[in-house]
């Protein structure tokens, strides 16, 4: 019997048949609703910035009112910043940048992408557990002309990219270290730090969001239950921490593992507890990639469509300032999928894959 939990515990396994096929459970059609971002104050220009509003996490309820699994881990909206007021978001991100320049290095002009890189330098000299080190690592979206697109993923697994109209690759590389470096520091404030009273206090939303009663919250087998162990689960841990963790139920919950697992009669503990240590890997990625090929072998252009939605909203995203890594992932597992299916099936996906 505990041979077989980490089968059932792998993305894109499904119930299988008599033949011993595992994944044909899986079909086309999962989606992530998404909720509202929480209200986040913008800075004002002028003046060091205030310290940043606490972060509203009721939006992510998981599975609560009478869902029969996990259900959706609405995402965490850690970028500051509203996509219909681009001058406020933009005028923020300065306001932290020359506030950040005049604490470490004085006043006059930063470079942006040596202060966010000195920035996780000086984390990691200070004890910061980061495992894969504290370098930051930027791409480049491919492009001959302007506006250029960059991305920097800091050394958490979190993604930014740059949110500004950048006529060279090198105001690009800015852009992006300048909205990464904001969330950084905020990142650091004592309000982002998951605490006893910030769990109890977004566990009553929950419930006031969802109907639900007391007797739920300390019930495992629920959503609200599972939503209290993963907060609790995460005591201590600042909000990028708790964003890179949910960004795996995110793609696990779009990719449909989460209900293939709920078929194979695994429990929200059981799935919560293995995932919430398992970090997001090239094996992850490859198995929801060939999850996505089987369905667009039974249903052409299913790719096509997931990629074309994936594309939209990573780009209000970016231009939004927010944390980017879920969307940015499912647009990279997708383009693997169109990798795994070859020149047989291209005349069903876009012209740009």
């Amino acid at each position: 019997m505990e041979s077989l939990r980490p089968q059932r515990l792998q993305p894109g396994i499904g119930l299988g048949n008599a033949s011993g096929t595992l994944r044909s459970s899986l079909r086309p059609g999962v989606t992530v609703p998404t909720a509202p971002p929480p209200p986040v104050s913008c800075l004002s220009a002028s003046g060091p910035p205030p310290p940043p509003p606490p972060l509203q996490l009721h939006s992510l309820g998981m599975g609560v009112a009478g869902a029969s699994g996990l259900g959706a881990t609405a995402g965490v909206r850690v970028g500051l910043g509203s996509p219909g007021n681009p001058a406020v978001l933009r005028e923020a991100v300065e306001a932290v940048v020359r506030s950040f320049a005049k604490h470490t290095q004085g006043y006059g002009r930063v470079n942006v992408v040596e202060a966010l890189q000195e920035f996780w330098q000086m984390k990691q000299t200070r004890g910061a557990d980061l495992k894969n080190g504290a370098l930051v690592v930027y791409e480049m979206v491919p492009s001959s002309s302007p506006p250029y697109v960059c991305y920097v993923s800091l050394p958490g697994g979190s993604c930014f990219g740059s949110f500004q109209f950048c006529p060279t690759k090198a105001e690009a590389r800015r852009s992006a270290a300048k909205i990464a470096l904001m969330n950084s520091v905020f990142n650091e404030h004592p309000s982002r730090r998951i605490t006893d009273e910030f769990i109890e206090r977004s566990v009553c939303e929950a419930l006031a969001s969802f109907n639900g009663n007391r007797e739920e919250a300390d019930n495992p087998n629920t959503g609200i239950g599972a939503f209290r162990f993963m907060l609790e689960s995460n005591k201590g841990k600042s909000m990028l921490e708790f964003q890179e963790l949910m960004t795996v139920f995110q793609l696990l919950h779009w990719n449909g593992s989460l209900k293939a697992m709920r078929e194979r009669q695994c429990s929200r503990q059981e799935v919560l507890a293995h995932y919430s240590h398992r970090a997001l890997d090239d094996d992850m990625r490859t198995q929801m990639a060939a999850d996505w090929v089987n369905r667009e072998q039974t249903v052409p252009g299913t790719i096509a469509r997931e990629l074309g939605a994936a594309e939209r909203e990573l780009e209000e995203a970016r231009l939004a300032g927010r944390e980017l890594r879920f969307h940015k992932e499912k647009k990279d597992i997708l383009m693997l999928a169109v990798g795994q299916l070859g020149n047989s099936n291209a005349n069903t996906l876009p012209a740009n894959c």
